[in-house]
């Protein structure tokens, strides 16, 4: 027994360090300050990690970020202000509601210009399938099948 515990005491014992990981506090002067920052970092991507806010990434650019709005909100600059700052620095691509513009209609009507060229291959490809009409002989067969059929049924 003591020696599956003294292996797990050690284990756990060199493993907690990892979890005092310092984590940066960021202390606002009021609760909309603090409101400001959650709302702006969940409506920026990280540019690092694919399709993750910067609020949920633990990436060093999206850290840097952090510190960035945090600055810029502590200066009193406008959520628009800081939008449009990092906008002019990083592209739409950091948005993840890009707006719609002549950059962006690919980006917006992309899906539906797509679905829409798929619509009128299948159409067209239905067009082309022409219904064959059957053969006298065929007719014939299909017939006495379907007598057959009633026949049975009826017995």
């Amino acid at each position: 027994m003591k020696r599956v515990i003294l292996p797990l005491f050690y284990f756990f014992l060199l493993s907690a360090p990892s979890v005092l990981i310092a984590v940066e506090i960021l202390e606002f002067a009021d609760s909309k300050q603090e409101e400001r920052f959650t709302r702006l970092t969940e409506e920026l991507r990280c540019l690092v990690c694919q399709n993750e806010t910067l609020a949920d990434s633990n990436a060093d650019l999206a850290k840097d970020l952090k510190k960035e709005i945090y600055g810029m909100i502590q200066n009193g600059d406008s959520n628009e202000e800081i939008i449009d700052y990092l906008v002019a620095r990083y592209g739409d691509f950091i948005l993840f509601r890009p707006p719609f513009k002549a950059t962006t209609y690919l980006l917006w009507l992309g899906p539906v210009i797509f679905l829409l060229i798929g619509i009128l291959f299948a159409r067209s490809l239905l067009r082309q399938q022409k219904v064959q009409k059957l053969t006298g002989e065929e007719h014939r067969y299909a017939s006495s099948l379907l007598e057959d059929i009633e026949e049975k049924g009826q017995k």
